[in-house]
Parts: structure tokens; sequence; C-alpha cells
């Protein structure tokens, strides 16, 4: 296990741990600092995580089958908790959340088919900026429960995700069409020059039956 996977790892267990921070009502934290400012502690370290792991991982050339595998995972194992967590304490409308987390699984499974087929859906630059968005966005709602005069710009941070979310999702299913629309068409030209292949072995054969009669043979 090299560093960078164990930074991801990282991030997964952070994921308990905000929720508790997020939804526990007990003041086991207060002593220190508020339930709302170790949250948001939890939050930005986790997802500090996420960009740090990736670098280090293509500097250290330690790209690795398994890291590639657990790191959208992990980012949306840590979106989704926060996001759903939010809803519970009432910081955050549902809908909302049901858009971002329903892009989700949508685009998964999108590139998930493209995968089976033979084909790659690359990560779009706007899904990159959406990531990026939904991070400012979660934590400006985490800290606007502590300091209200937060709370338009997190309202606002929130409308921008849930756009980001909706506009990249778009541009998925193109290249999803596209890349469906190329498989089929080059799948029915392949059984096209099949059916014209056994149409003109047949078309010799009969040639040949035809002149084997003609000459009595």
């Amino acid at each position: 296990m090299n560093g960078p996977n164990l930074l991801t790892l990282l991030r997964i267990f952070f994921v308990p741990l905000l929720v508790a921070a997020l939804l526990s009502e007990a003041p086991w934290a207060q002593f220190v600092v508020s339930r709302e400012t170790f949250a948001l502690a939890i939050f930005l370290t986790a997802a500090a995580t996420d960009l740090l792991d990736g670098y280090l991982a293509r500097r250290w050339g330690q790209v690795t089958t398994v890291g590639t595998l657990l790191d959208p995972i992990a980012d949306k194992l840590l979106i989704s908790a926060a996001l759903i967590s939010l809803v519970d304490i009432r910081q955050v409308q549902a809908w909302m959340v049901i858009a971002i987390i329903g892009r989700e699984f949508a685009v998964s499974g999108l590139r998930s088919i493209a995968a089976s087929a033979g084909y790659t859906i690359e990560a779009s630059e706007l899904g990159k900026t959406k990531m990026v968005a939904q991070v400012v966005a979660i934590a400006l709602v985490i800290a606007g429960i502590r300091w209200p005069e937060l709370k338009p710009a997190a309202g606002f941070a929130m409308w921008v995700v849930v756009l980001f979310a909706l506009a990249s999702a778009a541009g998925y299913f193109r290249k999803f069409w596209r890349v469906v629309d190329s498989h089929v068409k080059l799948r029915r030209r392949r059984e096209l020059l099949a059916l014209q292949r056994q149409q003109r072995k047949r078309k010799r054969a009969a040639m040949a039956e035809s002149a084997k009669v003609g000459t009595g043979v």
C-alpha cells in the first residue's frame, strides 16, 4: 500500500467522523472547538487529501489500479455523506442533494456501460470544476451554521453546484450517445458486410451449380 492510496483510505475513514460531527448532539467537542468548526475542519482535511493523493501518485509514479478505483469512490462517499447529513439538520434543500447525488449515479452508470463496450469516457473539465464547487459550497454551508452571515453565500454556492452537476451530466450524456451511436453504426456496418459476403458466396455457388448442369456434369 503506497502513500497516495493511504491518503485515499484516510479520506474514507474521515466520512463517519464527519457524519458524527454534524449529527451528534453530544457536547463531546465543545470544550475545544464548536461542533460545526470541528466538522468543517474534518471536511476540509478530507477534501485536501483528494488533491494531495492524485498529485503525489503522478509525481511519484505510483498510479495504481486500486487507487484509480478507490479515489472516485472516496470522493462520492465524502460528498454524499456531507450533503445527506446537511439535509438531516435542515441546512440544504433535499431536492438539491437528490439532483447532485443522482447525477453521480447516472454518470457512473453511463461510464460503466461505455467501458463494458470497450470505450472510455474521460472526466470532463466541467466535471472537475464541479468537484471544486462542491467542496466550496459544502464548506460554506457548514461554516454558515456557526456564522449565519455566510448563509447567503452558501445558498448561492449550492445553486452553482446544482447547475454544474446538471451541465456536466448533459455533457456526459452527449459523449455517451456519440459512443453508443458510433458503436451501433460500426456493428451494423460489419453485419451488412458479412451479409453481403454471404450473398456473394451463395451467388457464386448458384452460378457454379448452373454451370455444372449446363455442361451435363
